[in-house]
């Protein structure tokens, strides 16, 4: 089982390192190109970042003990809804400009509580609902512009579909995030990331006869630095949990945002529309809320958890 202890300046620390080397990732699978498939752009980035994970679980002696588990099925299935995910994202990342793709994200959070109270029968009360319908008008404000047939190309427009994709992006991620909070009662971290990048290398390779593409060099070597970004930037992420409460770091997530701005002006020359500054805004407030929303129910749970154990 995992160990916590509390040093919150390092948890931070550790998860703005994860959200920059994140946004490197993106970044170089952007600049890899559009014409390369989500399918073999999700393997790519898979399989390269088992490489930094096989390499800090050997070098902290985790390794072998890694690959034990309890619950194979459950990691199954959270590597085919995780990869569906994640096929979904990359293909918006692609055919969006980066801000954009990066904001409409941000719905992830906002859906997993609707996922969580279908699923896990989670009670959501009456503040959570709103702060869900305003996050998720939010993306709605983000994403018309692109979705709406009065532009050229319509719903089928690559931008358009872009949208669609991070949509379905954000609804699988939140049921992986589902499968992910019953894995933690049994399975220790290590394992939970391993065989998710495991799963993730062989469902994305079955993707290979729809059509992958032959790499130029610099291509393949933009992938495998991704690879390697994605794998570090889920070790730093891992770790900052480690250190701080989930609701003392989750808000740091939303720095991305400004960066995505900054890279995507200067390198992709991605100009952020109104809508989109506007919606980002509702969106990154209804999700702040809903993480100090969590925090204190949780704190609530605990005390009246410690309340009905025995005294003596």
């Amino acid at each position: 089982m995992d160990t916590q202890s509390s040093d919150p300046m390092k948890g931070i620390s550790l998860k703005v390192a994860s959200v920059v080397v994140f946004l490197c990732m993106s970044t170089l699978i952007k600049a890899a190109g559009k014409e390369l498939p989500a399918g073999q752009i999700t393997f790519l980035r898979s399989a390269f970042a088992m490489v930094p994970i096989l390499v800090f679980l050997a070098a902290h002696g985790q390794l072998r003990d890694a690959f034990r588990t309890d619950d194979i099925f459950g990691h199954f299935k959270r590597g085919f809804v995780g990869i569906l995910s994640m096929g979904f994202g990359f293909y918006g990342l692609i055919h969006l400009p980066l801000p954009e793709s990066i904001a409409l994200g941000y719905a992830l959070p906002l859906v997993t509580v609707v996922i969580a109270a279908i699923f896990l029968k989670e009670r959501v009360g009456v503040y959570r609902w709103t702060a869900v319908l305003i996050g998720l008008a939010g993306v709605g404000i983000i994403s018309w512009p692109r979705l709406t047939l009065f532009r050229e190309g319509g719903f089928g427009s690559s931008e358009a579909m872009g949208a669609l994709a991070m949509m379905a992006f954000a609804v699988l991620g939140s049921c992986a995030m589902v499968l992910v909070r019953k894995l933690v009662q049994t399975e220790r971290t290590p394992t939970i990331v391993l065989y998710f990048s495991l799963f993730a290398s062989i469902f994305s390779l079955a993707t290979l006869p729809f059509g992958w593409i032959a790499l130029s060099w610099p291509s393949l070597g933009l992938m495998a630095l991704a690879g390697f970004c994605g794998g570090i930037a889920q070790l730093l992420l891992t770790s900052s949990y480690r250190y701080a409460d989930v609701s003392t770091i989750a808000p740091f997530e939303y720095t991305s945002i400004v960066l995505g701005l900054i890279i995507g002006y200067f390198l992709f020359g991605d100009v952020p529309t109104g809508a989109m500054l506007v919606g980002t805004a509702i969106v990154v407030s209804a999700g702040i809320f809903v993480i100090f929303r969590e925090h204190r129910l949780d704190l609530k749970r605990r005390a009246e958890l410690r309340h009905k154990l025995p005294q003596g």
